[in-house]
């Protein structure tokens, strides 16, 4: 790790007066949560269920299979005991110190809140809610959960329950859109962590930044690398650490 570009880093953070981050599954991988958009992930699922991961979590997949989508939702996303790592608990400290404005990620897995984070735009909805398509009653995920992969059905009506997580085929939520372009729109620092910004349209939000610094930290090269100030290519929580010690 570049020690010299942690010190700017750090030197960032301390000048800055509403820094947003935005990121993706390489944050939550780092607490090992399963990453189903990858070679492995992407090679299971086709060899378990025959058709790749983006197909069962489609709204037509959703509605034609729910017995499928469950199968595999339960397994990739309701089994995880994964926990809050550095970079959550960084990110939650730089929130509590006044130096962060807002959280966006396109993960539904809750990390960011379980560490203290308090403004989080979930761009592509939480698992921590579940609502019924027919009454649109709430379902509890702990219900969901002990069903171990069978299909919930509402306690009130028999409908089926489905998470509030933006399937493919979905629009993303219009507040929460809003919200994260408002959040963007008035930061004086970017932070982009654990995301190859090839998602959209919730890559395509960092085009309302204009703010004075980008730092990217990221595994792999991004179409945005060009644009940032810094680019980091190691782990997210490890930076986001070093940082942190110096301010």
């Amino acid at each position: 790790m570049d020690m010299e570009k942690i010190g700017q880093f750090a030197e960032m953070l301390r000048r800055c007066k509403n820094a947003v981050f935005f990121g993706g599954a390489g944050v939550s991988t780092e607490s090992g949560v399963k990453d189903y958009r990858s070679e492995d992930g992407l090679y299971n699922t086709v060899r378990q269920y025959g058709v790749p991961p983006e197909e069962i979590l489609s709204r037509t997949f959703f509605f034609s299979k729910p017995e499928v989508f469950y199968d595999f939702y339960y397994k990739y996303f309701l089994l995880s005991t994964a926990r809050p790592n550095p970079a959550h608990i960084a990110l939650a400290e730089l929130e509590r110190r006044g130096k962060l404005s807002a959280v966006i990620t396109q993960n539904i897995d809750g990390l960011h809140q379980a560490a203290g984070s308090k403004k989080v735009f979930e761009l592509h909805g939480t698992i921590a809610k579940n609502r019924c398509c027919k009454c649109g009653a709430d379902f509890p995920t702990e219900k969901i959960k002990a069903l171990e992969g069978k299909v919930p059905r509402c306690e009130r009506c028999g409908g089926l329950v489905k998470p509030e997580v933006v399937l493919y085929e979905e629009p993303l939520d219009e507040r929460t859109v809003n919200g994260a372009v408002r959040a963007i729109a008035s930061a004086d620092l970017m932070i982009i962590g654990g995301t190859s910004l090839a998602v959209y349209p919730a890559a395509g939000l960092l085009r309302y930044f204009g703010g004075e610094s980008i730092v990217l930290i990221n595994r792999g090269e991004t179409g945005y690398d060009s644009r940032a100030d810094l680019v980091f290519r190691d782990r997210i929580g490890e930076v986001m650490s070093e940082a942190m010690k110096l301010i």
